[in-house]
């Protein structure tokens, strides 16, 4: 990997584009009461897309960069025994990424659990068409799968990705239609990519940072859920992440998960958990939300 790709990965998992939002920020967000109870595996369709999957997915790239992260620090056992542990609390939904190194986890996950059953979601970092085409090749071989149902454009920061990158949103779509992937979209880590990312219709699931705190995202709360607003009305697909704030609010995880909830604009969030037992008080503080 080249220094200034990486030290531009490294710059979009350090949040160092994020921006805190201020207390008055996160009281004019302020939401009522939940108005119905919610569960970790309740099945959730995203956007347009026909892809149904658990509300809750479990993420694996908690400080994810090098082809590295906090979930794949468990070991190829350790990560695949957390996500079949989720599986049989019925979690169905596997946020992977190349620069997680996570994919042969998933493959070690997938010898244990109906394929049809679970949703598959990675990440590319291409920026060519070429590279997109190698990557779609690879991933499926890293995760021992025919096919991919959501691949993400990766961390994206420019306000012209849509034209900046139009060979590789052309693969996908290409990919699409061969039934390579059944889903494509984008992960956002700039407010400018994330407005450019609402404006396009290729994009069908977005990969949105939000959390109470502002903490790892790409403006204030008020603004990014201004900008949600605008891709629900668009029918687009939405996953939360960083919805505890990498890690800022882990003494405020009911707070946390209540406002992802309460904003009644999400389809599905990732949580990375990094054992069994926090992975499970997570599954039961959103039934307790």
């Amino acid at each position: 990997m080249k220094r200034r790709e990486f030290l531009h990965r490294a710059t979009c998992v350090a949040g160092a584009l994020s921006v805190h939002a201020s207390a008055f920020a996160c009281r004019a967000l302020a939401l009522p009461a939940l108005p119905r109870k919610f569960s970790a595996s309740d099945c959730v369709t995203l956007g347009k897309t026909g892809i149904q999957t658990s509300r809750l997915a479990m993420g694996s790239g908690t400080v994810g960069v090098g082809h590295h992260s906090h979930q794949t620090a468990l070991g190829l056992k350790g990560l695949s025994d957390l996500l079949l542990n989720g599986y049989d609390h019925g979690l169905r939904f596997f946020d992977s990424a190349d620069s997680y190194g996570s994919h042969p986890h998933v493959a070690e996950t997938l010898k244990h659990v109906p394929r049809d059953k679970v949703t598959i979601l990675t990440k590319t970092w291409a920026r060519d068409a070429a590279s997109a085409r190698a990557d779609l090749d690879r991933f499926r071989r890293e995760l021992g799968t025919d096919h991919i149902d959501v691949c993400l454009m990766h961390c994206l920061t420019e306000g012209d990705w849509t034209e900046r990158f139009k060979g590789v949103m052309d693969v996908l779509s290409e990919a699409k239609e061969k039934g390579v992937i059944r889903a494509h979209g984008c992960s956002c880590h700039s407010i400018e990519a994330l407005r450019a990312a609402t404006k396009s219709p290729w994009v069908e699931v977005h990969l949105v940072r939000i959390n109470p705190l502002g903490s790892y995202m790409d403006s204030d709360p008020t603004t990014v859920v201004s900008v949600m607003r605008e891709m629900r009305a668009a029918g687009k697909g939405i996953v939360g992440m960083k919805i505890l704030g990498q890690g800022d609010l882990r003494h405020r995880q009911d707070e946390a998960l209540n406002f992802a909830l309460g904003l009644n604009l999400l389809d599905a969030f990732t949580i990375g958990a990094e054992s069994q037992s926090e992975q499970e008080d997570l599954i039961r503080r959103i039934a307790a939300a």
